[in-house]
């Protein structure tokens, strides 16, 4: 089976040029409708699929995203690899506005979102100690170098707040004494549902700011963050069509079988519709 990546478009992010052979795919999950139509297409020969996470327009909050329906829909247009493109604030000195974090771990501080493919009536437990497959944060890094980010840091924390206000003063402090490097509001669930979807995925995370730790600035304003958002996402656009050309073979990912062994649910007290609903998904796992 060909690869597909999948890229996942965040805030001024809402297109991919470039694309060739387009196609708009208004796709039914079994969690309503994604965010926004998948696009499809190939760049630089490798096929893509482009879902912008915020709609079109920007219309939904990080709480409103339906992050099932989002990756439940990729998955079902043969996404084989996930890339998130995410506008993040700074919570290190040294990561500057501008700056590029290949994200390695994640912290979940979110309260009110649907967060499994597992519930009513199946429970699974995938693993998800390294959430980011290794392979794909090594080429996405060497993609943005490639792609002339200001500077690649290689590895970092992102901790997912539930937004969609910024963080109080008192909150940003307390979130630096964990060593954090970053700090977004729509990582999570997202990564997680992509493990249990078995897709590699990776965080390419672009700082617009430093949040309101750093006394020396002014706090976060919607106004200061999308000047830098205007350059990032010309960047990251750089980035995924560097990407395109050096994606590892998912097959070889941390995440290649990882429902194997994870669902717990003995199969005969798997009822029909639950089978129906994660069809899409455990069709070719057995349970």
């Amino acid at each position: 089976m060909s690869s597909v990546l999948a890229v996942i478009g965040g805030s001024g992010i809402y297109d991919l040029p470039g694309l060739q052979d387009v196609q708009t795919h208004e796709i039914n999950t079994p969690y309503g409708t994604p965010s926004a139509p998948v696009v499809t297409g190939s760049l630089n020969g490798q096929r893509l699929a482009f879902l912008a996470r915020h709609g079109v327009g920007h219309v939904l909050a990080p709480h409103e995203i339906n992050s099932r329906a989002n990756i439940c829909a990729l998955k079902k247009l043969g996404a084989t690899s996930v890339v998130s493109l995410s506008a993040v604030g700074s919570m290190r000195e040294d990561i500057a506005p501008g700056h590029v974090v290949i994200v390695d771990q994640y912290i979940d501080l979110t309260k009110h979102r649907r967060s499994t493919f597992f519930d009513d009536g199946i429970a699974a437990h995938v693993s998800f100690a390294e959430p980011v497959c290794p392979a794909l944060a090594d080429a996405l890094g060497s993609a943005a170098e490639a792609a002339g980010a200001p500077k690649v840091h290689h590895g970092g924390t992102y901790v997912c707040m539930e937004g969609p206000q910024f963080s109080t003063r008192a909150e940003s402090l307390l979130y630096r004494s964990w060593s954090v490097s970053v700090i977004g509001m729509t990582a999570m669930p997202e990564a997680k549902l992509a493990r249990e979807a078995e897709l590699p995925y990776a965080t390419l995370a672009m700082a617009t700011d430093y949040d309101c730790w750093h006394e020396s600035e002014e706090s976060v304003t919607v106004e200061a963050v999308l000047g830098v958002l205007r350059a990032n996402a010309e960047l990251a656009k750089r980035c995924v069509a560097e990407i395109a050309t050096r994606l590892p073979d998912p097959a070889k990912s941390i995440a290649a079988g990882a429902l194997r062994h994870a669902v717990i649910t003995q199969p005969q007290s798997i009822a029909p519709s639950v089978r129906s609903r994660l069809d899409w998904l455990l069709g070719h796992t057995p349970t």
